[in-house]
């Protein structure tokens, strides 16, 4: 394997750690649940295969409904993410030109796209995320307020990290 492969390995278990470890065991209330192990999927390199990325979106989110003990919401919901990000993210990431990008970050990708796609991503996880925890619409009132503040809290969180643990120059 060479060096890419060995720091996407690193990134996957770094922000799978930090969610285990600190994330889930911090509550800001019912209505903000920060996921950042999501990054680990946003960020893989924009040729990633449509097969092997869903499979790996499918068991992050599988690995984290074990650690949770959840249903198979995490899957589900990072599955969903998964096959947005194939038919959206060059689109929004390079305007629909045909790059390459090996880091899609804040750093890499010009600030407002890489914003603009974390958010739309972020925010169809939390709305399928939330509709099959709640089973239901029958609060989309509650839904759309936890969707829109933990996308929020997410994103800030996901731009901390980006600026904490990548360094401009390496891209």
């Amino acid at each position: 394997m060479n060096k890419k492969t060995w720091r996407i390995i690193g990134r996957f278990a770094l922000l799978i750690l930090i969610q285990l470890l600190v994330l889930n065991q911090v509550y800001l209330g019912s209505y903000v649940m920060p996921m950042l192990y999501l990054l680990a999927i946003l960020m893989l390199p924009t040729d990633t295969k449509r097969i092997p990325l869903l499979l790996i979106a499918f068991g992050t989110g599988l690995l984290l409904d074990i650690m949770n003990n959840m249903l198979g919401f995490h899957a589900l919901a990072c599955t969903v993410v998964a096959m947005m990000r194939i038919l959206f993210a060059d689109r929004i990431l390079t305007r629909g030109e045909p790059v390459t990008i090996s880091i899609p970050s804040i750093f890499s990708v010009s600030p407002q796209y890489f914003i603009s796609y974390l958010l739309i991503l972020l925010a169809s996880f939390y709305l399928v995320f939330f509709t099959v925890e709640l089973f239901g619409f029958y609060s989309f009132g509650s839904v759309i307020i936890a969707t829109v503040a933990s996308t929020m809290v997410t994103a800030l969180l996901a731009v901390l990290y980006q600026f904490i643990f990548l360094k401009k120059e390496t891209l």
